[in-house]
């Protein structure tokens, strides 16, 4: 008897490039764990043009659902691509208001992009949990570029910490210039730079707290900068979620790769479920998609649900607050669960003293 082919799932990720540290995890997890289906992994190259190449290459190869993640750019250039070739994606860790901001539009509609993240208003409340440590009200310096996280948190981040009794301060900058804003009169600096850029404003004058997500989510952005020691940021997923449940997958990635495991990890396993499940359920691309139009999932990185989400072709993921610990190995702590409690909490925020 002939043998049926297995259902093929696409990933584009980013195996060169800027963004490839971020790749890694997905890579590992597409290429190295056992899946009830074959998967085919193409290199966006950390560009958007790369990024569409590869999703096409794929929906071509015959893949009945792909999955990718990450990228400003990168993750909607799939998204976009996939839709318009009827393909359902599955994607994540861009914020939700971004990626519906960015796909969904007169000539790409909500049916083939299924996206799970948290939003930048969530940053926003966790972030203000951890300055209400300082106390209520918190004089706040932003430090936001002139790009897409800085104009996402200008039209989200901020209405929400504004409507908790926080006075922002806006202090845009550009990218990779060095030119940075002064620091010294605000005690609170939150913040969605690079490494390197938040890095040399705080050399000068070190606030109290330091809320940073973005780059400072990973332990590579914080290990190349001693000044960065102390730095929140946000959680979505650690080995410790749910009862411990990733401590084998984080074990395993580190064995592999010789790395300090990361917060994708989590998540690209949870899109892979996701993705094997659409695969798996229906014989066709519409098929997968109708399987995972109005989905609610358990998978490595939560309850995962598309009918209660926040927007069509969404699902939300719970944020903690965390902090960094400086070290031969940077630590990731959890300080604050209280919007995510399946994150154990691991220690207290720590602050500079004030003035």
């Amino acid at each position: 008897m002939r043998a049926v082919p297995r259902p093929v799932i696409g990933v584009v990720l980013a195996a060169t490039g800027r963004l490839a540290p971020l790749g890694a995890p997905l890579d590992f997890v597409a290429r190295a764990l056992p899946w009830p289906v074959d998967v085919v992994v193409r290199d966006s190259a950390s560009t958007a043009d790369g990024a569409r190449a590869a999703a096409l290459s794929l929906v071509d190869a015959g893949a009945r659902v792909v999955v990718t993640l990450g990228g400003t750019r990168t993750l909607p250039a799939v998204a976009r691509a996939c839709t318009e070739r009827g393909v359902p994606c599955v994607s994540t860790t861009l914020p939700w208001q971004v990626f519906h901001a960015e796909v969904f539009d007169d000539d790409h509609r909500p049916g083939w992009a299924f996206h799970f993240s948290w939003g930048v208003d969530d940053i926003a409340e966790v972030f203000a949990d951890l300055w209400e440590h300082l106390g209520p009200a918190r004089r706040v310096g932003c430090l936001w570029n002139d790009g897409t996280q800085g104009d996402a948190s200008r039209r989200w981040f901020r209405p929400v910490a504004a409507g908790r009794g926080h006075v922002l301060v806006d202090l845009p900058y550009r990218e990779h210039t060095g030119e940075l804003p002064d620091l010294a009169d605000v005690e609170v600096v939150t913040s969605a730079a690079t490494a390197a850029d938040l890095a040399a404003a705080v050399r000068h004058a070190r606030p109290r707290l330091v809320t940073c997500s973005r780059w400072l989510t990973y332990p590579f952005g914080v290990a190349a900068h001693d000044l960065l020691d102390g730095v929140a940021t946000i959680v979505y997923w650690t080995p410790e979620h749910r009862d411990g449940a990733g401590r084998d997958l984080a074990a395993a990635y580190e064995t592999a790769t010789g790395t300090p495991w990361l917060q994708p990890l989590g998540v690209a396993h949870a899109a892979l479920e996701v993705a094997c499940h659409a695969a798996t359920a229906a014989d066709s691309r519409s098929g997968a998609a109708e399987a995972l139009a109005g989905l609610r999932f358990e998978s490595m990185a939560g309850t995962l649900d598309w009918a209660g989400g926040p927007a069509p072709g969404v699902a939300r993921v719970a944020l903690a607050g965390g902090q960094w610990r400086a070290g031969d190995r940077p630590e990731l702590v959890v300080v604050d669960n209280r919007r995510a409690p399946a994150a154990p909490v691991g220690g207290e925020l720590l602050t500079a003293p004030g003035a």
